[in-house]
């Protein structure tokens, strides 16, 4: 009974859009208020034991790597290495867009945070181009996916803490996957732009000065992920240890190369990492008191018994978990499905032969399109929020890059060597 009360406490709380981690919270008092056999003590142990690993010293690390890319000027440059490159594509600030998501995506981490620059950034200078807001709003939200996948995305690092799984492996998974997104999303990019006439490509010719500029304050920015993952296979860190690196390339070139940041902007750089970095781990610290009672209830092991009876074979325990995720990531937050969700199923795979680094790969993407799907999708909220247009229109516009993104969710369910190929070469 209490947990019943519980978990229909829990799925209530998503349904009203009550944040993720005071819904995880109150679930779980809830619990132990109504009938568990427990202490209360134990709750408050497992709320501070939950934040006691080093490896989720990443994450505040890296959230600083990517906020203090935004005030060294780090990401205007990317920006502009971006234009450079595709300025001779059908829809060059469109692809512009995409590209600059996939550089990000070593660099912020957070698909949201992307999205919300990117909004701020790009879509006014997309609307000036003659881009109706809906399809650049669309563009927008679906490019900040690869964030996530491309290392060293927090959902990555979240997703090895909470299974155990090795984030470096999980790093390296990401690269290929979200790599191919990228490519799939300009293709199809190209298409639109070409059926509906946005922004011809630019045949005028580029000083060689000019490029010779761009590109080697491109490159600088572009280094980072490189360092990070060629620290971690190399040994010379770990990826905790990789985060500490991050933010100190970024203050170096935001401070002795680019010449942007001061004390001032540093201080507030750091505040606002602070202010992201607390609301992740605070999530991080109620799911593990969540997850406990669940395991003290058996649940996991009884989800794990129920669909290894029931289904035959790892492509229909793959098949039957994509529509699960995908359908409950148009109800819940993103962060809700990856830290209730993926200790529940990633044992059922492992038991079926999946490889845990595959999985999580599998796991992350379907979060991650969850959050641009109605009804509750962040990413689309937020992307809408800062363009100004209605969800229906946003629904309308982004329905090609949706089904794309499935597409890719297939390819790299069922063509494992997509996101072990790199992995299994490093390690």
């Amino acid at each position: 009974m209490a947990v019943s009360i519980a978990l229909g406490a829990l799925f209530l709380l998503f349904l009203l859009g009550t944040p993720v981690a005071f819904a995880l919270f109150f679930s779980t008092f809830l619990y132990f208020i109504v009938g568990a056999d427990q202490p209360m003590m134990l709750l408050i142990q497992r709320l501070a034991g939950g934040l006691e690993s080093v490896s989720l010293l990443a994450i505040p690390f890296f959230i600083m790597a990517g906020v203090f890319m935004n005030y060294s000027g780090i990401t205007d440059r990317l920006l502009k290495l971006a234009e450079l490159l595709t300025r001779r594509m059908h829809g060059g600030l469109a692809q512009a867009n995409v590209l600059l998501s996939t550089f990000m995506g070593g660099l912020s981490g957070s698909n949201i945070a992307d999205a919300a620059m990117n909004a701020k950034l790009l879509v006014p200078s997309m609307t000036a181009k003659g881009y109706p807001v809906p399809f650049s709003s669309a563009v927008t939200a679906a490019s900040s996916l690869i964030t996530s996948t491309i290392p060293p995305g927090i959902a990555l690092i979240v997703y090895g803490y909470v299974n155990n799984v090795s984030i470096g492996r999980l790093f390296l998974a990401g690269v290929v996957p979200g790599v191919l997104m990228a490519i799939s999303l300009m293709v199809l990019v190209s298409f639109l732009c070409r059926r509906y006439g946005y922004q011809p490509p630019q045949r005028a010719k580029v000083a060689r000065k000019e490029w010779i500029s761009v590109t080697r304050a491109g490159l600088i920015a572009l280094m980072l992920p490189l360092v990070v993952i060629g620290g971690i296979r190399v040994g010379v860190f770990t990826p905790t240890e990789a985060g500490a690196i991050a933010v100190l390339y970024a203050l170096i070139v935001g401070v002795f190369i680019y010449k942007q940041m001061t004390p001032k902007t540093i201080a507030l750089a750091t505040n606002e990492s602070l202010l992201a970095s607390v609301n992740v781990l605070f999530i991080i610290a109620v799911a593990s008191g969540f997850a406990r009672f669940l395991t003290w209830e058996q649940i996991p092991q009884e989800i794990a018994m129920m669909l290894s009876t029931q289904v035959g074979s790892a492509i229909a325990f793959l098949l039957l978990a994509n529509v699960l995720l995908l359908v409950l990531g148009m109800f819940l937050e993103g962060n809700a499905i990856l830290i209730v969700l993926s200790p529940l199923l990633a044992p059922v795979a492992a038991q079926f032969g999946v490889d845990p680094v595959h999985f999580g790969i599998i796991f992350i993407i379907n979060a991650t399109i969850g959050t641009i799907t109605p009804p509750l999708g962040t990413v689309m909220f937020t992307t809408c929020s800062i363009t100004g247009i209605n969800v229906s229109s946003f629904i309308r516009a982004v329905m090609p890059f949706w089904l794309v993104m499935v597409g890719i969710l297939l390819l790299v369910t069922f063509i494992p060597a997509l996101s072990l190929m790199l992995p299994t070469l490093v390690f």
